[in-house]
């Protein structure tokens, strides 16, 4: 009855101030405040058009006029052939626009990868073939020719000759939980952020992949509940901290003689290779090793006739390194451009084909985000930074000799781009934390030619939903320490109230979460709290990005430490503001978030009255080795550490509301992390709120799952907040 009158009584006053109320059902279930995009956008090569995928077509356009150039494919149109269900899922083409890759009934198998039914149309000839009769198959990659198809089928590599329609087989060792051929395991996939584990030459003769020996990994078994008598168990391999990690090699396959060759790396024991590359030599190939502490990063440059290798750059960091994919090598075979934190803050570089540097491109103190490309023929290199500020983000141009940059996207907010391949145009979306997101086609002079996406119905329904403003501040800690935040208060907000506040965080490292940028889906559930009277602040502690390597390094080896410290420091400074409540803080986060929420209600027992932690870890040595050992190394090299900021081992400090929720089919952060603390509560004789979803992954989703989700987090803080 509480609940029912709480919001009964909420929905009166809504209505009472002549506004419309914003409902959960309409944030998960209607979509009533959806954001569009421009789905399936690329530019094609000649740089004069861009595709995109409508009404189950693919439709090119002009750039310029926006008209229909052609409908080069409809899916209705090619239904059956080959099978072919004509439901076009995605697609992408070869480097000269006449193959198509069309992909159907695709399957998630993790969070990035999957598999599809694949199919290849020929615009030329208007013809289509199945890619591979016996399954779906993964991580497709065209030859740059077009004339070559290569694939992944239960972990084995294969390739297929298109115009003789014939399959090779490049691996035959491929097994299920055992070896994998030029597809990444589960602990790549995640923390490196890449599937496809091969590359194929520039010529189209060799193809350099990655062969996983995952047979020493350990095993982590998930039931998956599905109404039979028994449930199904799900085993895959991975790695927890200081456990074995599959043994990685680069071989060459060359498809004259068909035969795979090992390259000679050096000692691999405990290495990491998480990118190869090829330069513009189709027979020199780059291949990165990272030790297993990650913080000595080498470039190998890998002789593809002999395999020999040779080390062409070596970075050495306090802390560790990054990998990241911005690697370029140009044109006149004698130079490359790198990205790099060795002056503090992340820097383009370009270095020679001896590994010396040639040039620091961009001196200014500000980290370089994303590279988007090199136009050689002007030398000017593409990238992405908060220059100006870290809550903003801008694309600049400058030259590689370090001279005359600007900003090709002065909007307020946060800036993304995509080049034609000529460079001659870019697509630009911006948003801001009060604005979806606007998309549209400009001119490499700065003159805008079109619009393609502006999401003006969104921004009516805002005015019709009479939305708060978001609101971006600074205050300073006890420390000293500067903190970002932003905020949205309460409807009818007057200084003479008091308030009770929502915390809303990530935290985790190199992470941004108080960024000038459209907050999707989850701004319409802090809009619904704040009309409901709550004050919503979101604020990036120490160990976050944008401010430079030692603001984000300082958490090395003490994850969660700092960040807990700074958001107590949050709720003090709130609370000892005159409108807010601090008897009623409260704080929300999901995965390193989760984690965070759960050491502050612990930690910051005295300030905090209620927390809500979705998918947390709540020990770190039940993590990954590549993402936890990179900050925390292992748990015999750092006992204290582990110790001290894992909350399973502070349970007997709660005092506020507690709830607690995860998904049982949680690949990512186990399930086991939340019964492991639901244990420690239990033990330590604490109350809390729990709530599991059955067979969901670490996203929790699907069906009606996120509404059920938001419904039970939003009735949690309505009664305990």
């Amino acid at each position: 009855m509480r609940i029912l009158s709480l919001l009964a009584l909420l929905l009166i006053q809504g209505l009472a101030f002549g506004q419309k109320e914003i409902t959960l059902e309409d944030i998960w279930s209607k979509g009533t405040f959806r954001a569009k995009s421009v789905p399936g956008f690329n530019f094609l090569t000649n740089g004069k058009q861009y595709t995109s995928l409508e009404k189950n077509a693919i439709v090119s356009y002009d750039i310029t006029t926006g008209k229909i150039v052609e409908t080069i494919v409809e899916g209705v149109a090619i239904k059956a052939k080959g099978g072919f269900s004509g439901n076009i899922e995605g697609y992408s083409f070869a480097a000269n626009d006449e193959i198509i890759v069309i992909e159907e009934n695709s399957e998630r198998i993790y969070r990035h990868s999957s598999k599809a039914n694949v199919y290849i149309y020929n615009r030329k000839n208007k013809t289509q073939q199945k890619l591979y009769d016996f399954g779906k198959v993964s991580n497709v990659s065209l030859s740059d020719d077009g004339s070559k198809a290569a694939f992944v089928f239960e972990n084995n590599l294969y390739y297929k000759d298109l115009d003789k329609n014939k399959i090779t087989q490049v691996t035959t060792d491929g097994k299920k939980n055992n070896i994998i051929n030029g597809m990444c395991d589960w602990v790549y996939e995640e923390e490196f952020s890449f599937t496809k584990a091969y590359e194929w030459s520039s010529d189209g003769k060799k193809i350099a992949y990655i062969r996983f020996d995952e047979s020493q990994v350990p095993e982590y078994i998930m039931p998956i509940y599905e109404d039979g008598v028994y449930p199904r168990y799900e085993t895959f391999k991975y790695p927890k901290v200081g456990e074995k990690n599959a043994d990685v090699k680069v071989l060459i396959f060359d498809t004259g003689n068909g035969k795979s060759t090992e390259t000679a790396l050096g000692n691999l024991a405990d290495a990491y290779l998480p990118r190869i590359k090829w330069t513009q030599d189709p027979n020199v190939l780059c291949v990165t090793k990272l030790n297993r502490l990650q913080n000595v990063l080498q470039l190998y440059l890998v002789d593809a006739k002999s395999k020999k290798a040779s080390v062409l750059l070596e970075e050495k960091n306090k802390y560790y390194v990054d990998i990241h994919d911005n690697l370029t090598f140009l044109k006149d075979g004698k130079h490359f451009i790198w990205t790099s934190e060795k002056k503090g803050y992340n820097s383009i570089y370009m270095y020679n084909m001896k590994g010396q540097e040639v040039n620091h491109i961009t001196e200014g103190k500000y980290d370089v985000t994303e590279m988007y490309g090199v136009d050689e023929k002007k030398s000017l290199v593409y990238f992405k930074a908060g220059e100006l500020t870290p809550i903003e983000s801008h694309v600049y141009a400058i030259r590689l000799d370090g001279k005359e940059m600007k900003n090709i996207t002065p909007l307020p907010g946060t800036n993304s781009v995509q080049f034609s391949p000529t460079f001659e145009y870019y697509s630009w979306t911006n948003s801001n934390a009060n604005a979806p997101a606007t998309t549209a086609v400009y001119k490499i002079n700065g003159d805008k030619v079109r619009v393609l996406q502006d999401n003006a119905a969104l921004k009516n329904t805002m005015k019709e939903y009479n939305v708060l403003p978001v609101e971006f501040f600074q205050f300073t800690t006890s420390e000293k320490v500067k903190l970002n935040a932003w905020q949205i208060k309460p409807a009818n907000f007057s200084p003479d109230k008091k308030y009770p506040v929502l915390i809303t965080q990530y935290s985790g490292p190199g992470s941004q979460s108080v960024s000038d940028k459209w907050l999707g889906t989850d701004y319409w559930w802090y809009q619904m709290l704040a009309k409901h009277g709550y004050m919503i602040v979101c604020v990036d502690p120490r160990g976050t990005g944008g401010r430079g390597e030692e603001f984000r390094k300082m958490t090395y080896l003490q994850l969660g430490k700092y960040e807990t410290m700074d958001m107590i420091e949050t709720a003090k400074h709130l609370g000892g503001l005159p409108y807010i409540d601090k008897s009623r803080i409260g704080i929300f986060g999901w995965s390193y978030g989760g984690y965070m929420s759960s050491l502050a209600i612990l930690k910051g027992a005295e300030v905090f009255k209620a927390a809500i932690a979705v998918a947390p870890v709540t020990n770190w040595k039940w993590y990954d080795s590549v993402y936890t050992e990179r900050y925390m190394r292992s748990l015999t090299d750092n006992e204290a550490g582990y110790k001290d900021n894992s909350p399973v081992y502070f349970a007997d400090l709660l005092k506020g509301n507690y709830l607690l929720i995860h998904g049982t089919a949680d690949d990512n952060v186990h399930f086991q992390n939340s019964v492991e603390m639901a244990n420690a509560l239990i033990n330590a004789n604490k109350q809390f709120d729990t709530y599991y979803y059955p067979n969901k992954n670490h996203g929790i989703y699907g069906g009606n799952t996120r509404l059920h989700l938001y419904t039970k987090m939003t009735d949690f803080l309505y009664n305990k907040l």
